[in-house]
């Protein structure tokens, strides 16, 4: 596994002969090195590569693997794998407000519910658990029900902000606007990795 990476700026590699990655070659790493992961975890069949791929985030740090994959297409395997990691990392850090937005939406969303798979009530440790091991089942489970699980969280979530925003008009026209944006985006999110999920199926996701 990588460790955090030293920082070598633009001026420093200049200086030492090298050059900076075009567009094209910006590209060609972020998705070999998605597929390198995604492949490495699912040879392995070992519990604890499938843990330190999981905790890749708390390794390196968000902004170095979003710098890798967050520019791809959502419908991409690194593109899939930023969303991924990064809804892991809002549920770590944030895990009360995850806990909250879930419960305000279960009743509207039965089936994303039930795919999810969260225990209720949807405590904090509860949330923090599945997100893990979504994020598991990418390395050593189905990857395709991995993704569609995600796809439900993120429905259910943003069921929640839609049902927060409604509850807080009148008192917090701003924060109700912010939720609704948010739960817009995320349910896109959700689209995006279901959709990533029927392309994996296909062998069409890379």
């Amino acid at each position: 596994m990588p460790r955090r990476p030293v920082h070598f700026g633009p001026d420093d590699l200049e200086a030492h002969g090298g050059t900076l990655p075009g567009p094209a070659e910006t590209t060609e790493i972020a998705h070999q090195t998605a597929a390198i992961l995604v492949g490495t975890g699912r040879a392995a069949h070992d519990p604890e590569v499938t843990t330190r791929l999981v905790g890749l985030v708390d390794d390196l740090g968000l902004p170095t693997v979003a710098d890798l994959w967050s520019s791809r297409p959502a419908r991409t395997l690194p593109g899939a794998l930023w969303r991924l990691y990064a809804l892991r990392e809002w549920v770590r850090r944030s895990p009360e407000e995850a806990s909250r937005e879930y419960a305000a939406g279960i009743r509207f969303t039965d089936v994303a519910h039930a795919v999810a798979g969260i225990a209720e009530p949807p405590r904090p440790e509860e949330l923090q658990r599945v997100a893990d091991q979504i994020l598991a089942g990418v390395f050593s489970g189905d990857l395709a029900v991995a993704l569609e699980r995600a796809s439900a969280f993120c429905a259910v979530i943003a069921a929640g902000r839609a049902e927060l925003a409604h509850d807080t008009d009148t008192l917090d026209p701003d924060g109700a606007s912010g939720l609704t944006r948010s739960g817009a985006a995320l349910l896109s999110t959700g689209e995006d990795l279901r959709a990533c999920a029927s392309l994996w199926r296909a062998g069409e996701l890379d």
